[in-house]
């Protein structure tokens, strides 16, 4: 469920034709996982799932031949509600004593129209691997930061069931429906910063 998820980001293949194949490192300071998931039928129930960490790889040139990895620290799930972020803890869902990471690993990036992507790869939660797309959004421009190092950045989305990777608690309601719903939306904001380039 979890914008794995790392993130994410093969994304970012649409780099600017003036950059040069490179890694990035994705700012953990400056992005985001995030998951919605409706409750009870009613309402939506947000949160951010931890700190996302990773690389990214890609050429310009050649951005299918890009790649990224990608590790979402589940261990720091945070939807403002402390009795709840201790039970998403627990082994009724993320078991995070076990599994403390979500990690995702792209295995293929296809570019779609008006330069997005769909980034095809395998995301690995509570011990379960399963293939996920995510949807990116066109890579912004490269700007430099004071230290002059170049950033970018992009916006990537997914659904997954939760079912599908072992998180499967909730309860019926009475008169129908469940507490949890089973689709869970994820949605990845992520910066990345690449190195400077080396003095002459």
């Amino acid at each position: 469920m979890f914008r794995a998820f790392a993130v994410a980001a093969g994304l970012f293949l649409a780099a600017a034709s003036s950059v040069q194949a490179q890694t990035w490192t994705i700012d953990s300071s400056h992005s985001a996982a995030q998951f919605a998931v409706r409750h009870m039928m009613v309402t939506t129930v947000r949160g951010d799932m931890g700190k996302i960490s990773g690389t990214v790889t890609f050429d310009p040139s050649k951005p299918a031949a890009g790649s990224i990895e990608a590790t979402v620290d589940v261990t720091a799930i945070n939807t403002r509600e402390a009795g709840r972020d201790k039970h998403l803890k627990s082994a009724d869902f993320f078991d995070v004593e076990k599994f403390p990471a979500i990690t995702f690993k792209s295995k293929r990036i296809d570019p779609v129209a008006a330069g997005g992507f769909k980034v095809t790869g395998d995301l690995t939660m509570r011990g379960v691997t399963k293939e996920a797309v995510l949807n990116v959004e066109p890579l912004q421009p490269t700007i430099k930061d004071q230290r002059g190092n170049p950033r970018t950045g992009t916006t990537a989305t997914t659904k997954l069931n939760r079912q599908d990777f072992g998180v499967n608690w909730s309860r019926t309601l009475d008169g129908g429906g469940v507490v949890v719903s089973d689709e869970v939306s994820v949605t990845i904001d992520i910066q990345l910063i690449g190195a400077a380039p080396a003095a002459k």
